[in-house]
């Protein structure tokens, strides 16, 4: 906006503020503008084309300007220390998605390489996930139990892998059948899981829909982390104990296995839950040393690794596999497997889960690289995060690992311990390349339990959650009543079926508070030289504005879900409903002509009982707008109008002539909020008030423009003021009979 001449109110503060509005271009037709947006994207140049493969790989923006001299040390430290913490966690996790130890450690080897060339944080850690375990894990129980696998967990007698026919079975992709064992079908089912997530999200990255991520709010995917810790938790009590039940399939997956444990808890494995106990007595502690320490300690302490080494030694000197069939991790090879297609009949079946899978590693994703970019100081692209974490699935999924994230502890750890840059990723790809090349056939000895231990350990900071509710309510209990929720359904009815939950709760809370607004009486305040009009009720002072105008707020938009809640909120609010007031003085007119009638005698009574009605309904008139207005001290004024006065006759009587909407906090109009304010001008203007608009910005008069928000009299245009002391001054000046000299044009 401009001004149109020098403001002259600073002579006169009674002059109302002009402005005119910039005339826009006129608008192009859609066909030359989506020739435009073609041409601009397929055309090619130069440096478009050096721009986009910058944009594509990052990796050839900052590897040039590495500081070599002052960012390796760091980066070669945190490279080393997460790769270290990977190694028992990669073997742990593939636990949790129902695989064979050795597609963890592929995961997190192909991850770590592919972020490192597409990503664009410096410092999250992208790999296995434990969130994510868990939904590929159950993708793959189900697709197990519908393909006729047994729903045993061991596979072999002793609690081992068969795997050295299952990594031979099968190497072309359509020779899938009864000759690939459970563990084989298991990975082809994760791996079709992975590419199909992976596939989404490059699509997304793909739409620029990289924005969808804000819609997922801190407490939704707090709640639905901490439910799926919950269902996590309680999926790695049978491997503590040393039992052997199947994983439930549905809803209520909890309470299912809770059930099947207490039901099966007197054959409870001595040894494994032995080996359970002295496990968490040491990593507890150890783990809250590290959290208590690490501001002195340079790196923390691997604990992990010491207690999976000294576990493995205890159980393959103890021989705790054959003496006391406690299940170990089984026969793990060395090396690589050709690449192999994912099984494409399998895809409409994970279809849906997929779906879910790739929104929440997506999400999770973008949040830690956001954090910590803003935590120092750089920025991130959304979908080139997309994009990485989409190649993060698509590609490793053909070396048969599963679905990967950004973790949230190994991305503390990593920037803790002095990363600067992805070469720290590159360095964690070293560490694992050498235990896949070398030392992997070493844990065969490893027991399952030591596994769920490490998993169970890793669930304190979602678990802390908890503690935290009261905090949150205290704050905002909306958001507090979005975490309970999400939390609830995910881990009591389903964890798909939470996120989706969450999602729907936060939606409608934020339609639910555009419906519980209302239009707020203003009263006047005059100090200082300054007219400013607020809540009464939240502000001392304030006084009823001038005699004969009323003034309100409504603070929501006005759209098709709460325009009706708007033009009665708006009525209460004033006092008057001139619906109902029109039907009332027409009953009253009713009764009089029927009164002047002398052959209608038989109808007096009945023109009582109308008479009677038009009180009553005055009497709710009244206390409506006693209720709306919220009097108090500072005596907001209430809308009565007689009938068949004139304007003066209504002033001079104590009524309101014109009533003032504070569009201020209307951010926004659809078709059927113009609509409203319509209906509630020509309302208004047959029982005698004037509606006067007040502070709309620049998009609410388009759209009332668009939408034909007209003067009722063709004559005359009824402004639109950018202060409420123009609109209250122009209404006493139209109520005084100065109509024709008022020159308040906006």
């Amino acid at each position: 906006m401009t001004l149109d001449e020098e403001p002259s109110d600073t002579e006169d503060p009674h002059h109302p503020l002009v402005l005119h509005r910039i005339k826009k271009d006129e608008e192009v037709s859609w066909r030359t503008s989506a020739s435009r947006q073609i041409r601009g994207h397929c055309s090619c140049t130069k440096d478009k084309a050096r721009a986009k493969l910058l944009g594509f790989f990052p990796i050839l923006k900052w590897l040039p300007r590495y500081q070599l001299r002052d960012w390796i040390l760091g980066d070669v430290m945190s490279g080393v220390i997460v790769g270290i913490l990977l190694v028992p966690q990669s073997i742990a996790y593939s636990l949790l998605a129902g695989q064979e130890p050795i597609y963890g450690l592929y995961t997190s080897f192909f991850s770590a390489i592919i972020y490192a060339f597409l990503g664009t944080s410096r410092h999250i850690s992208v790999g296995i996930f434990g969130v994510l375990c868990l939904l590929v894990g159950q993708v793959v129980e189900r697709e197990l139990a519908a393909a006729g696998y047994p729903s045993d967990t061991v596979l072999v007698a002793g609690g081992g892998y068969n795997t050295s026919a299952a990594l031979l079975v099968a190497q072309g992709n359509g020779s899938l059948g009864r000759a690939c064992d459970k563990s084989c079908y298991a990975i082809v089912v994760g791996a079709t899981v992975t590419f199909t997530a992976g596939v989404y999200q490059l699509l997304m990255g793909l739409l620029q829909v990289g924005f969808v991520s804000v819609y997922l709010s801190d407490s939704l995917l707090s709640g639905f982390a901490t439910g799926a810790s919950l269902t996590i938790l309680t999926s790695q009590l049978k491997y503590l104990l040393g039992l052997r039940v199947p994983r439930p399939q549905g809803w209520f997956t909890l309470i299912k296995t809770w059930y099947a444990l207490l039901t099966n808890l007197a054959d409870t494995n001595v040894c494994d839950l032995v080996t359970s106990l002295v496990c968490l007595l040491v990593l507890v502690p150890s783990k809250e040393l590290n959290d208590r320490f690490k501001a002195k300690l340079k790196a923390p302490i691997p604990f992990e690794l010491f207690v999976v080494i000294i576990a493995t030694l205890a159980s393959h000197f103890g021989r705790f596999n054959a003496e006391y069939g406690s299940g170990v991790a089984g026969a793990i090879p060395t090396g690589f497997l050709p690449p192999q297609l994912p099984d494409w009949s399998l895809i409409p079946s994970v279809a849906v889960d997929a779906f879910s899978i790739a929104v929440v590693g997506f999400a999770i994703t973008v949040s830690l690289s956001e954090m910590f970019a803003k935590k120092h100081g750089y920025a991130v692209d959304a979908n080139q995060e997309m994009y990485a974490i989409g190649f993060c699935n698509v590609l490793p999924s053909f070396f048969r690992c599963f679905t990967t994230s950004a973790a949230l502890t190994k991305t503390l750890v990593k920037e803790s311990t002095g990363c600067q840059s992805q070469v720290s990723g590159l360095v964690t790809a070293l560490v694992l390349l050498l235990v896949l090349l070398f030392i992997a056939p070493f844990f065969y000895s490893l027991q399952k339990c030591v596994l769920a231990v490490i998993i169970v350990v890793n669930l304190r900071g979602a678990l802390r959650k908890f503690a935290d509710v009261p905090r949150m309510w205290l704050a905002n209990r909306i958001d507090a009543c979005v975490w309970l929720i999400t939390m609830a359904t995910s881990a009591l009815v389903n964890t798909e079926l939470g996120l989706v939950v969450g999602v729907l709760v936060s939606a409608f809370c934020v339609l639910g508070r555009t419906q519980r607004a209302q239009a707020v009486a203003l009263g006047r305040s005059s100090s200082s030289g300054r007219e400013l009009y607020e809540d009464p009720l939240a502000y001392e002072g304030l006084r009823a504005p001038p005699g004969g105008v009323a003034v309100f707020r409504y603070q929501a938009p006005v759209y098709y879900a709460n325009q009706s809640l708007f033009k009665s909120s708006l009525f209460r609010a004033a006092g008057l409903d001139p619906v109902k007031e029109k039907a009332r003085r027409r009953k009253l007119e009713k009764k009089k002509k029927d009164r002047s009638d002398p052959g209608k005698e038989e109808e007096a009574a009945a023109s009582a009982d109308v008479a009677a009605l038009g009180r009553s309904d005055d009497a709710e008139n009244g206390a409506a707008g006693k209720e709306g207005a919220g009097e108090s001290d500072a005596g907001v004024a209430k809308v009565l109008m007689p009938a068949g006065k004139r304007k003066e006759e209504t002033a001079a009587a104590g009524g309101v002539h014109s009533v003032v909407l504070d569009c201020s906090a209307v951010l926004f109009l659809d078709t059927a909020g113009v609509n409203a304010l319509k209906e509630v001008r020509k309302d208004y203007q047959d029982v005698g008030v004037r509606l006067l608009l007040a502070r709309c910005s620049a998009s609410v008069l388009d759209t009332l423009e668009r939408g034909g928000y007209s003067p009722l009299n063709a004559d005359r245009e009824e402004p639109v003021f950018f202060s409420i002391g123009d609109a209250v001054r122009y209404a006493q000046n139209v109520c005084n009979g100065g109509e024709d000299k008022c020159d308040t044009y906006c």
